[in-house]
């Protein structure tokens, strides 16, 4: 039975996408089977794997939401074995006025995910950088959520906001959502306020920020212009490393 995560922040730039591609990569190559849903209407998961937006045809996360198709009949096979993919294109952006309609419309997204739960081992989801009627469906469905926060000015800005979003999905609509971590990105060693950022974030959330800081890296951010993710660009890059890191950490928490 799959742990679902969300990675989530309605921030932008913050590599939200970069770590749930990176994430579920590196779970893959753990040996876990894996499912990325991608549910994000710009789509860069699915770019980032490699997949072309323009030729997905029908068959992406917006026709599940609509109830046209199931997860099973859209998921992707990847480079990597054990990870597939549920793909997005910009027709996501038309679900959330359609999801208003619906009965029980935070619970979508959690309904799809029950029928592929026992395929695999982890379910990551990439959320949209808001807190709209996608992202919740996202928080409702998870068992836990990956906060990413960058190590650069304003790193904080937003995250009340989004915390707020948390406990107020776990009173009403989860209520086993638990935080998995908060994930320091864009960590540049070199820099004072990067140490300064990782100190403040670490004395506010202590044990719930994962120990593995993602350190900013040209190869891994060359990748997703590649449709690779670190692990096949560059497995030798620190940003592959570094993300292995992480899903060790988070294999270490759910055995």
């Amino acid at each position: 039975m799959a742990k679902v995560i969300a990675v989530a922040n309605q921030k932008g730039g913050v590599g939200k996408t970069t770590s749930s591609v990176n994430l579920a990569a590196s779970l893959a190559v753990l040996e876990k089977q894996v499912l990325l849903i991608d549910a994000d209407p710009q789509g860069n998961a699915t770019s980032g794997l490699g997949f072309n937006l323009s030729e997905l045809q029908g068959r992406t996360i917006y026709e599940c939401l609509a109830g046209e198709k199931s997860i099973k009949e859209v998921m992707l096979p990847t480079e990597i074995a054990g990870l597939s993919l549920c793909p997005s294109d910009i027709n996501l952006v038309g679900a959330e006025v359609e999801l208003i309609e619906m009965d029980n419309r935070e619970m979508v997204l959690s309904k799809l995910i029950n029928e592929v739960r026992d395929m695999f081992d982890y379910i990551i989801i990439d959320c949209s950088p808001s807190l709209g009627l996608i992202t919740v469906n996202s928080l409702t469905a998870a068992d836990s959520v990956i906060i990413p926060v960058q190590c650069q000015y304003y790193a904080l800005e937003g995250l009340g906001k989004l915390l707020a979003t948390i406990k107020l999905i776990q009173r009403r609509l989860n209520t086993a959502l638990q935080i998995e971590g908060f994930l320091l990105t864009m960590f540049d060693s070199r820099v004072s306020l990067s140490h300064q950022v990782e100190e403040e974030v670490r004395g506010r959330f202590q044990d719930m920020v994962f120990s593995t800081v993602v350190n900013q890296n040209i190869r891994l951010a060359e990748a997703p212009s590649y449709g690779k993710p670190a692990i096949l660009y560059d497995a030798s890059c620190k940003g592959a490393s570094d993300y292995m890191a992480v899903a060790g950490e988070i294999v270490n928490r759910n055995r």
